[in-house]
């Protein structure tokens, strides 16, 4: 019986199997084999034993699993008996030295590596959609807005650079944090090794190295939860980066402003009651989902204050902190990316909210000129700004008011006044900033 929406409505099959029950189980059962390798590499169990561990220990099932922990309430420890069932003499070494959390940790990281993979992935490739839609509209100017007001001109493409930019150092973040979080540990059920003897260490070390992650420096029977909190808050900081692109599609998607639209199927329904609906739902979803996300990172960093060398209290969160917050994440990444791909600009509406203002939204630009000619700013700020509440007030183009405005004329004249009033004319090195970004991070990441 699905219970979760994550079971049938949201997630990617690829992180799903990511931390499924049975992907987690082999986890685990690497970083046994991985353990045995590495005594036996060192002379802690007979290196013919390491290898029989090597070759079998995936014979092991979780059904098998299961049955053992229904009869002694321990899952680790159940694991280890039914890899040792179908590892023969050998499997008197599975778990040598070991405690618990010394390979369920490491699980985690074996899990967090092949989701930071997916996720890096998925990164990438919004990357490489708002490039591609910054450079398709570097030159499309439209109206920039301020407290939810018009202000001076910019340019779409500048938008989708200024989120491609946020993306990059996501990107660069990821791979920053890749070697804190991807790690794993054998360091004994205190943290001092004490089981392994004087090669506990150099254990830990190959045993890492077998499995391609990064090894701790000094723990006690766990992790530190500081690298997972870390996590949690790259996973709300992606989360958080889309929810603004998804709150800006959103309101710019508003009837009375229209500039932009999610693609809309040929037989999709926007309501059960209006016909006429065009809603962006995949916006909306993302905006939602990245609050449970964001939820998340307070349990991320609860799970570091544990008593002692450790509790337990970290442990039943984060079975549903990451996979639910991992899952979400990356299905918020792939409803952003579709939902760029197929985003239709509207250049009609775009133009008309251009000039929706009769040319005030253009006031900065004759500011700035009559202070270049002489004026003194804070004159042209006043002269310019009573002309602006009066074409506001009469709905009169500020052109025109300016031309019959002697301390205006006087320095600007009325043709030039119409040049400075040009919106394409006012969008400053944002065409230069977007050939920036993209030349950038295309040879960064792409």
């Amino acid at each position: 019986m699905a219970i979760h929406p994550i079971e049938f409505r949201y997630g990617t099959p690829e992180m799903k199997q990511v931390f499924s029950e049975e992907h987690r189980f082999r986890c685990i059962i690497d970083a046994e084999i991985a353990l045995a390798k590495a005594e036996g590499a060192l002379g802690m169990i007979p290196q013919k034993d390491a290898e029989i561990i090597a070759k079998k220990a995936h014979d092991a099932s979780l059904e098998r699993s299961k049955e053992i922990e229904d009869e002694i309430h321990h899952d680790m420890m159940a694991v280890v008996r039914a890899v040792s069932e179908v590892c023969g003499d050998a499997g008197r070494w599975i778990h040598y030295g070991a405690t618990s959390n010394d390979i369920l940790d490491t699980a985690t990281g074996l899990q967090l590596r092949d989701a930071l993979i997916i996720l890096e992935e998925k990164l990438k490739k919004l990357l490489e959609v708002l490039l591609n839609r910054a450079e398709e509209t570097k030159f499309l100017v439209c109206i920039g807005r301020t407290h939810g007001q018009h202000g001076v001109p910019t340019t779409y493409g500048l938008r989708f650079a200024i989120w491609a930019s946020e993306i990059g150092r996501h990107i660069e973040r990821l791979g920053q944090m890749r070697p804190r979080v991807c790690v794993g540990q054998l360091t004994g059920a205190v943290g001092t090794q004490a089981a392994l003897g004087e090669k506990g260490i150099e254990i830990q070390e190959e045993m890492m190295k077998f499995l391609k992650i990064s090894s701790v420096d000094v723990s006690n029977q766990i992790i530190q939860r500081d690298r997972y909190a870390e996590y949690f808050c790259f996973l709300a900081n992606v989360a958080t980066t889309l929810d603004k692109i998804g709150v800006e599609i959103r309101s710019l998607q508003r009837t009375e402003i229209g500039e932009v639209e999610e693609a809309f199927a040929a037989r999709q329904v926007g309501s059960s009651t209006m016909p006429h609906k065009r809603n962006p739902i995949k916006s909306e979803q993302v905006c939602g989902l990245a609050r449970i996300i964001r939820s998340s990172v307070e349990p991320a960093f609860q799970n570091n204050t544990l008593w002692d060398e450790r509790d337990l209290t970290n442990s039943s969160p984060e079975r549903i902190l990451f996979p639910e917050a991992t899952i979400l994440a990356d299905h918020i990444l792939k409803n952003m990316i579709s939902v760029l791909e197929g985003l239709n600009l509207k250049e009609d509406r775009i133009k008309e909210n251009l000039s929706m203002l009769h040319g005030i939204n253009m006031a900065e630009s004759i500011m700035i000129e009559l202070t270049k000619k002489g004026m003194g700013r804070q004159e042209a700020h006043e002269i310019i700004r009573e002309k602006s509440m009066e074409a506001l007030e009469t709905k009169e183009p500020l052109s025109a008011l300016l031309s019959r405005t002697p301390e205006v004329t006087g320095i600007i004249p009325a043709q030039e006044i119409e040049k400075l009033l040009s919106p394409g004319s006012y969008i400053g090195t944002s065409v230069r900033q977007v050939e920036k970004v993209t030349g950038k991070l295309r040879s960064l990441y792409l």
